[in-house]
């Protein structure tokens, strides 16, 4: 019997080497699942001394239950499937992955991109009903020019407006917990929430899901909006209230929307932005490419291998955790 129990509790990789190569130099058993509700984690993890997970539910209900766990290690930079107050509480840390963003960069300005020039429309008129009409498509506006309105200037905001410059457009952004240093640096106009609202024809999400963000975009800011202005959001679905999102779209107060995240994923298959043929849709994957997904494994699992050999985790996302464990 192995000394130590590493519960993968779910996770959409194809294979665990990694994991398995970087826990290699202790005695490790790694059991992998694919839970998706609170009693699935609760059963495969009671007994695990790290846990693994990427989009399983750990409530305070999972974490009360978990008899000899040291740590949670998030696969990806959000924590919010995790009850940190919980862990914290019982002295677990909880680890993210800070991983290179650019993916998550290049996949926003894209959409960006593929939004304004309606290329999934384009796409699917070319290649299914062989039409070849530059009309159909109706008005197509010039991105140069454009306002576009930053939420969460991090690191993924602050590569987007990198990347969005060159296309000559105009960078306005809202964060009240960044420096106005970091907005001069990178050559974006600090301005309130509500300025950005009225002022941007794009609005690009990238912060984190916390209360204080859910539902952030929803009716009342949407109203605030220009007529025709667009969203995108590669951030995550709970900060766009999806049903006031489609009543937009289909009343044509917002002209599009390109989104990487929804409130419930997978989606299903009665979702009515499904309808909408002014809505882009892509399944999580901002942040993929075969570099990434072998960063994120390797990180996450190096996470676990520093606890259970008794030393502190790099990532520590419940910060108070540290003071607690000392004592």
């Amino acid at each position: 019997m192995a000394r130590y129990k590493v519960a993968i509790t779910d996770a959409d990789y194809p294979s665990h080497d990694i994991e398995r190569e970087v826990l290699s130099e202790l005695d490790v058993e790694i059991e992998k699942f694919q839970c998706r509700k609170e009693e699935e984690v609760i059963d495969s993890c009671r007994y695990a001394d790290a846990i693994l997970t990427q989009y399983a539910p750990i409530t305070r209900k999972v974490i009360e239950s978990l008899e000899r766990a040291k740590i949670i290690a998030r696969y990806g930079v959000g924590v919010d499937n995790v009850d940190l107050n919980a862990a914290t509480e019982k002295g677990i840390y909880v680890t993210n992955v800070v991983y290179d963003i650019s993916d998550v960069a290049d996949h926003t300005v894209m959409l960006i991109l593929a939004l304004i020039r309606k290329i999934h429309k384009v796409y699917h008129d070319v290649k299914d009903k062989k039409l070849w009409d530059w009309k159909n498509y109706h008005p197509i506006q010039r991105v140069k020019g454009k306002t576009v309105g930053i939420i969460g200037l991090g690191r993924v905001g602050r590569e987007v407006a990198t990347r969005l410059r060159g296309f000559g457009v105009r960078l306005i952004g809202y964060d009240p917990y960044i420096d106005d240093r970091m907005f001069e640096e990178f050559n974006v106009r600090k301005v309130s929430f509500d300025e950005l609202l009225v002022t941007s024809d794009i609005i690009t999400i990238h912060a984190p899901l916390t209360e204080e963000t859910r539902h952030m975009i929803g009716k009342n800011e949407i109203e605030k909006m220009k007529e025709g202005a667009m969203i995108v959001n590669a951030a995550r679905g709970g900060i766009v209230d999806e049903r006031a999102l489609y009543e937009a779209l289909r009343k044509g107060k917002l002209s599009g929307a390109a989104l990487d995240v929804l409130e419930e994923e997978p989606i299903r298959k009665d979702n009515p932005l499904l309808e909408l043929d002014n809505v882009i849709i892509t399944p999580h994957m901002a942040w993929y490419s075969v570099d990434s997904i072998e960063e994120v494994q390797r990180k996450a699992a190096e996470e676990v291998l520093r606890v259970l050999k008794g030393e502190r985790p790099i990532s520590v996302v419940n910060k108070e955790v540290l003071e607690r464990i000392k004592r």
